[in-house]
C-alpha cells in the first residue's frame, strides 16, 4: 500500500515539475510591451512629481519601471509569506499528537482546546481587522509574530490552563495571518501603481510557494520528531524561531499602510479600543452589497469545509483501507503537490489563457464594481467564474466520497484519495481567486476589517460542526459540505457574475 502512495506522489511531482517548466517556457515567449507603451497610473504620478508611499504620503520619485516595482513587492511579500506559513505548517501536524499522545490529555479536553482556538479566532477576527486598518497592517503583522511565537512557547508546558491560553493566542494569530498580510499586499500593490494582473501573479505565486513550504515543512518536522526520539515539542521550537525571523524581516523590509482614517495614533486607541463604529460601518457595507454577502458566504463555506477536511481525511481513508497503517506523510505531501498544481492551473488561466487588453488599471478603488474599468470588469468576471467553478468542483469531490461508501476496498480507498487530491487542487485555485476578488471588491478603507469580519461566520461554522461530533458523523459532514459548496457555487453564478457582466456591457454599449 505504501508503494501506491509513493508512486502517486512521484507522479504528481513529475507533473508539477513539467508544468513549471512549461510555464517558464511560455513566460519566456511572452512578447514584451511596446517601446512606446506608458503605464497611465505611473505616468499620472510622474506628472505631479511623486508616487504614493505605502502610508499614503508622497515622496519624490523617478520613472521606476513597473516590472521593477512588481519584482520588489513580490520578493518582499513572498519571503515573509514563506517564513510565516512555514512556521504554521511546522506545528500543524503535531498539535493533536502533542495534546493526546505526549501530554496524555483525554479526548474530551483535546476537543475543548481545539474549540477554544476556533472560538478565539471568531471572537477576535473583527477586532483584528479593524485594528489593522486603523493602526497599521505592518504593525499588526509584527504583533502576529510575537503572539504566535508566544503560543509556541506556551505549548511546551503540559498544564491545561496554559494550553488554553495558548489556544486563545493561536486563534488571534490565525485571524491576523489570513487577513492583515493579504491586506498589506493589496494596499502596497495599489500604492505602487501595479495592475490587477500583477496582483494576480503575486497571489498565484504565493499559493505555489505555500505548497512548496508545506511539503518541506512536513518532511522537516518529521525529521525533528525523529531526532527528538518521538517527542512532539521540537517542531514548535523551530516554528517559534521562524516567527522571530519573520519579525526581523518585516521590521526591516516592509513599509506601513493603513485603511481609511488610519495612522492617527494613540488618540483613536484610547477613544474606542473596540472600534464599534468602524465595525458597524463595515457591516453596513456588507449588508448593502449582495456581491460582498456572496463573497463572505463563499469564504465561510469553502474554508469551513477545508478545516473540517483536516479533521476527517485520515479516518475516512482508514475506514476504506485494507492496510491498518497508512503512510500519512506521503499522502499529506501528495495533497500539497496537488495544491501546487491548482495554483499552476490558476496562473496559466489568468496569465496565458485569459489575456485582457494591455491597459493596466488600478484595482481595489471601491467596494462597488461600478467603479472598475472595463479591463477590471473582465478580470473580475473571470475570477467570479473561477470561484463558482472551484466551489462546484469541491462539491463534486465530497459527493463522490459519499457515493463510494464506507466498505473496505482498495478501489474505494484509491478513489477517495484522488477525490481528496482534486479538492486540494481546488484549494490551490481558491486562495488566489478569493484574494483577487477581495482585492478588487473591497475598498482600502475597510479591507482588513471586512476580510477579518468574513472569518466570524467561518469559525462559528467550524465550532458548531466540531461540537456536533465530526468524527462520529463523517458521512453527514461530507454531505453537508457538498450541499453548501453547491449553494455557494450557484449564488456566485446567479448573483456575482451577472452583476459584473452587466457592468461591463453597460460600459461598452
Amino acid at each position: 500500500m505504501e508503494n501506491f502512495y509513493q508512486f502517486q506522489l512521484v507522479l504528481l511531482s513529475v507533473i508539477c515539475a513539467i508544468l513549471l517548466g512549461f510555464e517558464h517556457y511560455l513566460k519566456s515567449k511572452k512578447p514584451p510591451p511596446p517601446e512606446n507603451f506608458k503605464d497611465p497610473l505611473i505616468e499620472e504620478n510622474i506628472e505631479v512629481g511623486h508616487v504614493l508611499q505605502t502610508n499614503g504620503a508622497v515622496a519624490p520619485t523617478t520613472t521606476t519601471p513597473r516590472a521593477n516595482a512588481l519584482s520588489t513587492l513580490m520578493r518582499k511579500y513572498l519571503l515573509v509569506y514563506a517564513i510565516v506559513m512555514g512556521a504554521d505548517w511546522l506545528q500543524g501536524p503535531y498539535v493533536y499528537s502533542l495534546y493526546r499522545e505526549q501530554y496524555d490529555f483525554p479526548e474530551r479536553l483535546v476537543a475543548v482546546l481545539f474549540v477554544t482556538g476556533f472560538m478565539s479566532a471568531g471572537i477576535f477576527a473583527p477586532l483584528v481587522g479593524v485594528w489593522a486598518d486603523t493602526y497599521g497592517r505592518k504593525r499588526i503583522c509584527l504583533l502576529f509574530c510575537i503572539l504566535y511565537a508566544t503560543t509556541c512557547g506556551l505549548l511546551l508546558f503540559p498544564f491545561f490552563p496554559i494550553l488554553l491560553l495558548a489556544r486563545v493566542f493561536g486563534g488571534i494569530s490565525t485571524s491576523i495571518l489570513f487577513s492583515a498580510f493579504e491586506s498589506w499586499l493589496v494596499s502596497s500593490s495599489s500604492n505602487a501603481a501595479l495592475s490587477s494582473e500583477d496582483l494576480s501573479t503575486i497571489m498565484g505565486r504565493a499559493t505555489l510557494v505555500n505548497g512548496f513550504v508545506a511539503t518541506g515543512a512536513g518532511i522537516f518536522s518529521n525529521q525533528l520528531v525523529e531526532w527528538n526520539s518521538g517527542g512532539f515539542r521540537s517542531p514548535f521550537v523551530a516554528s517559534g524561531c521562524l516567527l522571530i525571523l519573520a519579525w526581523v524581516v518585516i521590521s526591516g523590509s516592509w513599509s506601513e499602510n493603513y485603511g481609511g482614517g488610519g495612522g492617527t495614533g494613540g488618540a483613536l486607541l484610547s477613544a474606542d479600543v473596540f472600534q464599534i463604529r468602524r465595525l458597524g460601518a463595515a457591516w453596513r457595507i456588507v449588508a448593502s452589497d449582495p456581491i460582498l454577502l456572496v463573497l463572505g458566504l463563499t469564504q465561510t463555506v469553502f474554508e469551513g469545509s477545508m478545516y473540517l477536511f483536516v479533521f476527517i481525511w485520515v479516518p475516512i481513508l482508514q475506514e476504506s483501507s485494507i492496510d491498518p497503517s497508512l503512510p500519512l506523510g506521503y499522502i499529506f505531501s501528495a495533497f500539497m503537490v496537488s495544491m501546487m498544481l491548482g495554483s499552476q492551473l490558476y496562473t496559466y488561466i489568468t496569465a496565458h489563457w485569459f489575456r485582457p487588453s494591455p491597459v493596466p488599471q488600478k484595482h481595489a478603488r471601491s467596494s462597488s464594481v461600478a467603479s472598475l474599468s472595463s479591463q477590471g470588469d473582465s478580470s473580475l468576471s473571470l475570477h467570479a467564474q473561477l470561484s463558482s467553478l472551484v466551489c462546484a468542483a469541491s462539491a463534486v469531490t465530497f459527493a463522490a466520497c459519499v457515493s463510494i461508501g464506507k466498505g473496505k476496498s482498495q478501489q474505494g480507498e484509491h478513489l477517495k484519495f484522488w477525490a481528496f487530491c482534486l479538492f486540494e487542487a481546488c484549494v490551490g485555485m481558491y486562495y488566489p481567486v478569493q484574494g483577487m476578488l477581495r482585492g478588487s471588491l473591497i475598498a482600502n478603507e475597510h479591507r482588513a476589517t471586512l476580510s477579518a469580519l468574513f472569518r466570524v461566520p467561518l469559525n462559528v461554522f467550524v465550532v458548531v460542526s466540531l461540537l456536533t461530533g465530526v468524527s462520529s458523523a463523517r458521512e453527514a459532514v461530507l454531505t453537508t459540505c457538498a450541499v453548501v459548496l453547491a449553494i455557494s457555487s450557484l449564488t456566485t453564478a446567479f448573483v456575482v457574475i451577472p452583476r459584473v457582466d452587466g457592468s461591463t456591457q453597460s460600459r461598452t454599449a
